[in-house]
């Protein structure tokens, strides 16, 4: 996962006033069709980290992806107006600068005044960026003198701007937001204060496959919620109606089943429905008893009631994945349940930590985040931490 702990620019000596200081962050965040920023989370958990370096006079200069450009630059994926809504968020100037790799933006990094930030164009605009190009590499380095990754959610990826840059310039070191995540999520897997519980939703198993198997013998209850509960019921031999299964997952389903004891919990209720469309149909049965013509849509309140029970017993909790489909009330009581468990949980004094992706927005539409004790703002990366992998855009960095 990491080599220890990574330096932040705390670790760093030296005089920041002047120093054109590089960081990477992560501004992959969603626009409406006006191209409007719908959910600045990502936006604000940057802030901490460009606060602490202009309020010490660095010259900060932005990397950033957004959106996924096909063949070169696309006026769409333009980060000037995602710029234009962190300006009005910041305690700090920031201007935007249209270019990345060129002349005119390794210029524009030294005409920077002393404690401002310069928001670059999307690096997925230039070509090499997401084959890890040396060259562009090199050219990506020429925009600062010191490099500091603070984009979790885009640690996973072995990019230009992620990995490549933070080999060719350093000291390369960690952002406050990257430590904070690896500090939680790393604390979680090694040292977790017990009892530790893991709540797992979603709608596929093979999306959680090695989630599951990493997290089995180090929890002391993992509790599966979401659709993927449909998979693991058609290895039980349970009717599941029209509910999303995936076939070729049905053996291992059996076999987690066989081997993980009393520590694999599965809803025993479910609240079912034609289809979501027709959610407000939705009704509670046992898990023995899904019609053939309905679907499981959400857990169950029984289940819910449970599974808050059992949180609340624990004193680290994990939570990735929604319990139902959130965004169609009523299929979103099973998810606000966790949630509202998970803080109840963390004002008792519980380590409660949500994983990122739909459970992250989850929370947010529960009005819940500033209640948790973190919430990650990365889907895959904090999935692929969990798993156990080595995250390239961590390991690229120096050690302490």
């Amino acid at each position: 996962m990491t080599k220890g702990r990574v330096q932040t620019p705390a670790d760093l000596p030296g005089e920041w006033r002047g120093r054109r200081v590089l960081v990477r962050v992560d501004f992959n965040v969603p626009v409406d069709e006006a191209g409007r920023v719908t959910d600045a989370t990502r936006l604000v958990a940057a802030i901490p980290t460009l606060e602490w370096l202009t309020t010490r006079g660095a010259r900060v200069v932005l990397l950033s992806h957004f959106g996924r450009p096909r063949g070169g630059p696309d006026p769409r994926y333009s980060l000037a107006g995602v710029a234009a809504h962190f300006a009005t968020l910041a305690p700090f100037p920031v201007t935007f600068f249209g270019e990345t790799d060129s002349a005119a933006a390794v210029a524009a990094t030294r005409q920077l005044a002393d404690g401002s930030v310069l928001v670059l164009e999307n690096t997925r605009f230039l070509a090499g960026e997401e084959t890890n190009d040396p060259g562009l590499s090199e050219r990506l380095a020429a925009l600062g003198d010191v490099f500091v990754n603070d984009a979790f959610g885009a640690a996973h990826r072995a990019h230009a701007s992620t990995v490549g840059v933070a080999q060719v310039l350093k000291p390369a070191v960690a952002g406050l937001l990257m430590a904070r995540e690896l500090t939680y999520l790393g604390t979680a897997l090694d040292a977790p204060k017990r009892p530790f519980v893991a709540v797992l939703g979603g709608s596929k198993i093979s999306g959680k496959i090695d989630v599951i198997e990493a997290l089995l013998p180090k929890v002391d209850a993992l509790l599966i919620g979401g659709a993927m509960a449909c998979t693991f019921y058609r290895a039980m031999g349970l009717e599941v109606g029209s509910s999303l299964v995936e076939p070729d997952r049905v053996d291992l389903a059996a076999e987690l089943i066989a081997r993980s004891g009393t520590t694999l919990i599965l809803p025993h209720d479910a609240l079912v429905a034609p289809s979501i469309a027709r959610a407000s149909e939705a009704h509670p049965v046992r898990r023995d008893q899904i019609p053939a013509s309905e679907a499981m849509l959400d857990i169950g309140p029984e289940t819910a009631a449970s599974y808050a029970r059992a949180i609340l017993s624990a004193k680290t909790v994990l939570w990735n994945g929604p319990m139902g489909v959130f965004e169609h009330p009523p299929l979103d009581h099973g998810t606000s349940t966790v949630a509202r468990a998970m803080a109840d949980a963390t004002r008792r004094g519980a380590t409660t930590i949500v994983g990122g992706g739909d459970s992250a927005a989850a929370v947010a539409q529960a009005g819940l985040a500033s209640a948790m004790s973190h919430v990650s703002t990365g889907g895959g990366a904090s999935l692929e931490f969990l798993e156990g992998r080595t995250l390239p855009g961590v390991a690229a960095l120096d050690a302490a």
